[in-house]
């Protein structure tokens, strides 16, 4: 009787401790769903917020063409205005007092042109600043996880061993 005690006490501690390793595998295997679930979350959000900053980049570089064009075209008017000035033109109808006020707003528009330049390449500045940030986390990320998986490889082996 002794012995079919201590064979079933012994069986049932077996029983006992492998339901712990399938507990411990049922949690590793969510575990893991939820993290493949949060990586791809996360690389959703990071490829919509490269898009936005893409758009943006877009943007901005439209708005610096647009700027060109104006700032040309303010040029031009202005190399005419100065012919005019200094009476090289043959238009005399312009009185000098009105022609010194066009050029004077001429240069007030051109600064403002100049100074809203300054901003959008700010822009353009700030977008690839947070680009070459939005590539280094990804970097740190990809290592963080190859580290994880490293760590996991390792503690398994660890675990796996019978001591002696």
């Amino acid at each position: 009787r002794r012995q079919a005690t201590e064979y079933s006490t012994s069986s049932s501690d077996d029983e006992f401790e492998s339901k712990p390793s399938l507990t411990h595998k049922v949690t590793l295997t969510w575990k893991q769903k939820d993290i493949s679930s949060l990586e791809k979350e996360t690389k959703q959000l990071i490829k919509q917020e490269e898009l936005k900053r893409l758009h943006k980049a877009q943007a901005v570089q439209r708005q610096l063409e647009e700027l060109e064009e104006r700032q040309r075209a303010l040029e031009t008017f202005g190399v005419e205005l100065e012919r005019e000035l200094r009476g090289e033109s043959d238009s005399g109808t312009k009185d000098e007092t009105q022609m010194l006020h066009e050029w004077f707003e001429l240069v007030l528009e051109k600064n403002k042109l100049m100074r809203y330049e300054s901003e959008l390449l700010i822009i353009a500045q700030e977008l690839e600043l947070e680009d070459h940030q939005s590539r280094l986390e990804q970097k740190l990320r990809e290592r963080m996880a190859i580290d994880g998986k490293l760590k996991g490889r390792v503690c398994s082996n660890h675990a796996h061993r019978v001591p002696a």
